[in-house]
């Protein structure tokens, strides 16, 4: 709830502002690059720390007729304002050690002209000035805001700077950006507000007064500038600018502006005459302009440019990231609380195929006016005001729920619902494995035996997520309910684009009936482990996927042989050399992070496939495998790769367990023995991945709920980061 009050706010905020940041940004960018082409031009001294005032002073009156000003630029350039031999009035730069002129001081380019009025006050004078200054400070509180999203992303403030693990591009360079970035950011957005606040006298009175200085002795004169001891004494790079008396009268003065403040100087007696230091106000806002400009330093110029282009990124990448978060959400139009809603759709889904089923019922539903709330299975709660619960859950493995439906069957023995319910229960599975719909017929029979629910229809079966299965499910159910339903249908699915794999080699069946093909694709493709193969069995529709290991440029897969499988017979039945045709689908959500520098890979049975191509590819992460099979003679298959590559690569540690062996032992056993290991590991950004039956899952993952219980972390945020990684069956 927290982190979604804050990721509300900083969306809130930042569309808000989205206009003025943009023109901001831009116009920032700009206005970056005048500090910076301005301080390539050849005027520059590099020592103005060992040019005195007295040496500027004698080389501008030997050279001009007459000097106006002499002014020390934040750039370290000198210029001067001079009338010449001609008497032509001239701005020019200077060489302070010999008053050569170096160059003339040009008109300012109109875009910069431009683009300042625009950053400034957006040609809206003092009204545009107001505006300015409040994205500034809206600005300030969206960086306060994302550091918060930030650290709660990363795992805690002490991970600010652990590896990014997000796939797609906007979001791992929104992350990173606003890492490097923010501080920049957050200075401009201040320097920001203050000068805002400046520009409305909101500040402390910046005006000084000169006070005059008492003389105790009588004052020398002196008969050339160049011998008074304070121009003598005075550094350059102590000097913001002087004003040069008009006449030779005792009573016209130099008017010299130093770093930290003011004097008058007697031109005859050298002797200061007045003097007053500069407030803190008018200190920090020079500070504050030279931070927001740049002005002086190419480096900070070149942080700002970058900063403020980053913005408009960051506004792009939010945008899209927006977009994915309310997509993955399902897109509902509105989110009902559960307490008022008559229709509660509950989901247990795995790949996501029959969560989308369970949108299309919920917008049918909302179209008749109906309140719909739809959740997780995990999610079961009391619903105060429900009419219908309505269950859709596939089914993997052997019965298994899928990973968001694992908590049900424990929610379901303690939560009491209020009033009486009717339910009907849809299940998907494939007719191709033995244990059909097995998960979805556990939570029919559940709610049958429990007091207080009424069973609508029979359970009904989906075979391969059939679309024409469900409207003809959706259209009895409807009619029982009096109201017409119409579900839209999906979109039709994207075809494989097959290509010709050539069979380099085939073990022979291992005793859990496993075998082990190496397959090479006849043209150049790519893909990396963690991919899946799918092939399309003769006679049938619905692909068969299977998780690949990349070995140079070939693909490993581990294949269990089921009786009744027709993707695993096809494949067995395949000899070397022989020449078959299946495709390659990325699956970038399993896939090996290349910047993290640990990782723990649990696994059983055939789930090793993927992670022996990565532990084949790894070059410097500190990699544990944790793997189980039934008997010890279910890891011949693998032994001789794995023996090889702990020979090869000091950063590999294997740990295998059995479970019919006399001393029986299965993964989550292992995992709750490394719990130390897992803890660093999660601890310094690492990657956990797990890949094989969703029964080892489901344990794996609830031994690392209680590993967790005391840390600074949660299975879930490990999950939202991409830290822990799922790919089961």
């Amino acid at each position: 709830m927290t982190i979604s009050i804050w990721r509300y706010c900083h969306l809130i905020l930042a569309l808000a502002s989205s206009l003025f940041l943009l023109i901001a940004s831009i116009t920032g960018v700009i206005l970056a690059v005048e500090p910076i082409i301005h301080q390539t031009k050849d005027y520059g001294v590099s020592n103005l720390e060992n040019v005195s005032l007295a040496t500027a002073i004698v080389g501008l009156k030997e050279n001009y007729e007459e000097v106006f000003l002499l002014e020390v630029e934040s750039s370290g350039f000198v210029k001067a304002s001079v009338l010449n031999e001609d008497f032509e009035t001239l701005d020019i730069y200077i060489n302070p050690e010999t008053g050569e002129q170096l160059g003339e001081v040009t008109k300012r380019p109109e875009i910069y002209r431009f683009a300042t009025n625009l950053h400034r006050s957006l040609f809206l004078k003092s009204v545009g000035r107001l505006f300015v200054g409040l994205v500034s400070f809206l600005l300030f509180i969206i960086a306060i805001t994302g550091i918060f999203l930030l650290a709660k992303r990363q795992g805690g403030i002490k991970k600010l700077f652990s590896k990014v693990q997000k796939e797609y591009f906007e979001m791992r360079y929104h992350v990173i950006l606003s890492r490097w970035l923010l501080l920049p950011i957050i200075i401009l957005s201040l320097t920001g507000v203050y000068l805002s606040a400046e520009r409305f006298n909101l500040l402390p009175n910046s005006t000084i007064e000169l006070q005059e200085v008492a003389v105790s002795n009588a004052p020398n004169t002196y008969g050339k500038l160049s011998e008074i001891p304070f121009f003598k004494e005075t550094k350059l790079s102590k000097i913001r600018n002087v004003s040069f008396p008009f006449s030779d009268a005792a009573d016209d003065y130099f008017h010299i502006a130093l770093k930290n403040k003011e004097v008058l100087l007697n031109q005859q007696t050298g002797a200061i005459v007045s003097s007053a230091s500069y407030p803190f106000v008018t200190l920090a806002s020079r500070l504050s302009i030279a931070l927001h400009t740049g002005e002086g330093s190419v480096l900070w110029s070149i942080v700002l440019l970058v900063a403020s282009a980053s913005i408009v990124f960051f506004m792009y990448s939010g945008f899209v990231m927006t977009l994915k978060r309310r997509k993955k959400l399902g897109a509902i139009s509105k989110k009902l609380d559960k307490d008022v809603c008559e229709y509660i759709i509950l989901v247990g889904s795995e790949t996501g195929t029959t969560f989308d089923f369970a949108i299309r019922l919920q917008k049918a539903l909302t179209l008749k006016g109906k309140d719909v709330f739809l959740t997780e299975l995990n999610n079961y709660s009391t619903y105060a005001k429900a009419k219908h619960i309505i269950v859709l859950t596939s089914t993997y493995g052997e019965g298994e729920p899928p990973t968001n439906a694992r908590k049900f069957k424990t929610l379901f023995e303690t939560v009491k619902q209020p009033n009486t319910i009717n339910f009907s229960v849809v299940g998907f599975g494939s007719l191709n494995y033995p244990d059909y719909c097995q998960f979805a017929k556990e939570i029919d029979l559940l709610f049958q035996t429990r007091k207080g629910f009424h069973r609508v229809l029979p359970l009904y079966k989906i075979d391969n997520s059939n679309f024409t299965d469900f409207q003809k499910w959706a259209s009895q159910w409807s009619e029982i309910i009096t109201v017409p339903l119409k579900i839209d249908p999906p979109k039709q699915s994207k075809k494989l684009k097959l290509i010709s794999f050539k069979v380099v080699e085939k073990s022979e069946l291992n005793i859990d009936n496993t075998f082990l093909l190496r397959i090479k694709p006849k043209r150049k493709i790519k893909f990396t482990s963690g991919d899946l193969l799918s092939i399309l069995p003769a006679g049938t529709t619905t692909a068969r996927q299977y998780s690949i290991a990349k070995i140079g440029d070939e693909i490993l897969l581990s294949i269990k042989k089921h009786e009744f499988g027709l993707g695993s017979s096809f494949l067995f039945n395949l000899n070397e050399n022989d020449i078959f045709k299946a495709a390659v689908e990325t699956n970038p959500q399993f896939h090996f992070p290349i910047y993290s520098e640990s990782a723990i890979l649990i696994s059983n049975g055939t789930g090793i496939a993927p992670f022996l191509g990565v532990i084949k590819e790894n070059k410097n992460a500190d990699v544990v495998l944790l793997w189980g099979g039934r008997v010890k003679e279910s890891s011949n298959i693998y032994d001789n790769f794995l023996e090889i590559e702990n020979l090869k690569n000091s950063n590999l540690s294997l740990h295998k367990c059995y479970s019919r062996e006399e001393n029986k032992q299965y993964v989550q056993d292992l995992v709750l023995q490394q719990q130390t290991t897992i803890l660093k590991t999660i601890k310094n950004g690492g990657t956990i991945m797990i890949c094989g039956s969703l029964t080892m899952q489901h344990g794996v993952l609830d031994v690392i709920e209680k590993i967790l219980i005391n840390s600074d972390t949660t299975l879930d945020t490990l999950i939202n980061n991409g830290h822990l990684k799922m790919d089961c069956y």
